[in-house]
């Protein structure tokens, strides 16, 4: 059974900086797509960033050079380091795993995925 939990989201002032957590169980996350979608009332989820193993590492324009990700092989975690955050970056992240053999380019479409968590919600101020 596969199961992703996410953490890390919270209230923070503009400019500052949130460490987003997925830890994943039942699916390896350096050998599938591990991706982060973000929501917003009314609105479709957009991909935020895509990883595969240490070799496919993708960001949205909206977060390009403000966004790396991190892993911790023991914890099968990955982590989505997000600073210089915007209100525009308030939102519900959620952590998504889907199964692709090596070499694959990760999907960007939420329907795309299989397994999801239950989101962290990121709330920026200005």
């Amino acid at each position: 059974q596969v199961q992703v939990v996410e953490s890390g989201g919270g209230s923070v002032q503009a400019g500052g900086s949130l460490r987003l957590s997925c830890a994943v169980s039942g699916m390896s996350i350096g050998q599938n797509c591990v991706a982060w979608f973000r929501q917003t009332p009314g609105m479709e989820r957009e991909r935020v960033a895509a990883y595969y193993g240490g070799y496919y590492q993708r960001f949205a324009t909206s977060v390009q050079g403000r966004a790396t990700f991190a892993t911790d092989a023991a914890k099968n975690a990955l982590f989505l380091n997000m600073n210089s955050l915007k209100p525009e970056d308030t939102a519900m992240y959620y952590c998504t795993i889907e199964p692709r053999p090596p070499g694959s380019v990760c999907p960007t479409r939420a329907r795309d995925y299989t397994y999801w968590g239950q989101g962290t919600e990121v709330t920026v101020s200005s």
